[in-house]
């Protein structure tokens, strides 16, 4: 009997790390070691919970790490998803330095002397862009430029993690988020954190205040396709679409919730960032709809759950064990064939 394969995940307690554990924890051959500074919950409805141990812990403190990786062996995987959001790191360097950049080194260097070659997932940000950006829209063939601490944490961390690559310490990918909308749960410390409370909080009888007064615009939420760093694609969405969407699946009376109130250094940040990486006419005009009615609220332009089935793409051995939906999609879609949204998860296993 083959043994289990062990994974660290930090930033357990976050979004997409539990959606990954919950995948990866469908399936028998994983073991996962679940870390954040609050203690991690182990996903509730999976096959094998028991394969999962849960290890609270400061993941800037070195001993905390050493014993963490320790913990592992023989070490497999690690996905990188903690740290400080944007408006948290623009507000604190000095804790984004610490968080954001230091503790991710320091993980790394643990994990390419104890394990060498070991695959590392980290994830990074569409922050790493910033203004001029191309008229069209922005590839991973353009060249990253930071406006904001949190983006130059993350494209410090790309280097560094890049150049370990290079020298073979370690077998790294780069994913690079957009905005993920709508997020479930509280408020977060991200400058873009409206762009889910503009539809979360409303639609619990709660006021959302949007930190700049143009409905024009546009972020975009994300899917994914694979090469050693990628950006995961997203669609264009305005402010003012989102209240259109709000309006029609929470009512018109959920849009008295919504408060503008210009926040200078918010909307300094936001404005940095690239907001166009494929119009939303080009994906499927309802599509800005299905993000507001999906009841699960992560977003999702291709499906329910393409975040997670994205990520655990990530972790899985062939596309054989994406969703019977998604593989559906992929063989069907022309969209996805195309490499506008999706293109890649017949690319190849990244831990395997």
């Amino acid at each position: 009997m083959t043994s289990r394969q062990n994974i660290i995940i930090t930033g357990a307690g976050g979004l997409v790390g539990p959606l990954l554990a919950a995948r990866l924890l469908n399936s028998p051959q994983y073991h996962l070691i679940l870390t954040d500074l609050a203690d991690p919950i182990i996903p509730a409805g999976v096959a094998h919970p028991e394969n999962a141990t849960a290890i609270k812990g400061d993941i800037t403190d070195p001993a905390f790490v050493a014993s963490l990786v320790a913990s592992a062996q023989p070490l497999h995987a690690v996905f990188v998803f903690h740290g400080i959001m944007s408006a948290g790191s623009e507000a604190n360097f000095e804790l984004s330095l610490r968080v954001n950049v230091d503790s991710v080194r320091l993980l790394a260097d643990h994990v390419r002397v104890s394990s060498p070659r070991v695959r590392f997932v980290y994830a990074s940000s569409l922050a790493v862009f910033g203004q001029p950006l191309p008229a069209g829209p922005v590839t991973d063939d353009v060249t990253p430029t930071p406006q904001g601490t949190y983006g130059a944490h993350k494209l410090m961390n790309e280097i560094y993690l890049n150049e370990l690559h290079r020298r073979g310490f370690l077998d790294v990918f780069i994913v690079r988020f957009p905005t993920i909308s709508v997020r479930p749960g509280k408020p977060t410390a991200a400058a873009s954190s409206f762009l889910s409370g503009i539809i979360r909080e409303p639609m619990h009888g709660l006021e959302c205040v949007v930190p700049l007064r143009d409905r024009a615009f546009k972020s975009f939420l994300a899917s994914p396709r694979t090469i050693g760093h990628i950006n995961f694609p997203g669609v264009s969405v305005s402010v003012q679409e989102m209240l259109d969407a709000l309006a029609t699946y929470g009512g018109e009376d959920k849009l008295q919730l919504v408060k503008e109130e210009t926040d200078t250094g918010q909307e300094r940040i936001l404005r940095r960032e690239t907001t166009v990486v494929v119009s939303v006419s080009d994906v499927n005009d309802t599509l800005v709809t299905v993000l507001v009615s999906d009841t699960i609220s992560i977003v999702v332009l291709v499906s329910v759950t393409s975040v997670a089935d994205a990520t655990a793409v990530l972790a899985m051995a062939t596309v054989d064990t994406v969703p019977g939906s998604i593989a559906k999609q992929l063989q069907t879609d022309k969209r996805l064939e195309a490499g506008r949204l999706v293109s890649v998860f017949v690319v190849r296993s990244i831990l395997h």
